[in-house]
């Protein structure tokens, strides 16, 4: 079963590149004055906050939703879920500039454990 979760992955990562590069093409479109570099930095940086941590959270729903509907609620579920626990993290104590590394790489983890462990 395992294998399979990561057959599933594997293919979809093909999905998501794709995503990406026509974010990025729009990005340049919108952009057009900005040089490339800071257009790639902006969509990497929406893909590493939102997307991919959503998109890790709606694996759970494979057999369920088609992938642009994962990815899209995903987008919205993973910003909602930063906000609120970025908000209570800095409550805590924790300092800023540490949760864009630290929440989405805990929400990314957290949704390929719940995937795989639901698959077996």
């Amino acid at each position: 079963m395992k294998k399979e979760a990561f057959d599933i992955i594997k293919k979809e990562i093909g999905r998501i590149g794709a995503m990406f590069l026509i974010t990025l093409v729009i990005f340049y479109i919108a952009f057009a004055k900005e040089n490339l570099i800071s257009i790639l930095r902006m969509v990497l940086s929406l893909f590493w906050l939102f997307a991919l941590p959503g998109y890790s959270i709606m694996l759970y729903w494979h057999d369920k939703l088609e992938f642009m509907e994962r990815f899209v609620i995903g987008i919205f579920l993973a910003a909602a879920i930063i906000g609120i626990s970025s908000y209570y993290i800095g409550l805590i104590g924790l300092n800023i500039r540490h949760h864009t590394i630290l929440l989405p790489a805990a929400m990314i983890l957290i949704g390929v454990i719940i995937s795989l462990k639901s698959k077996t």
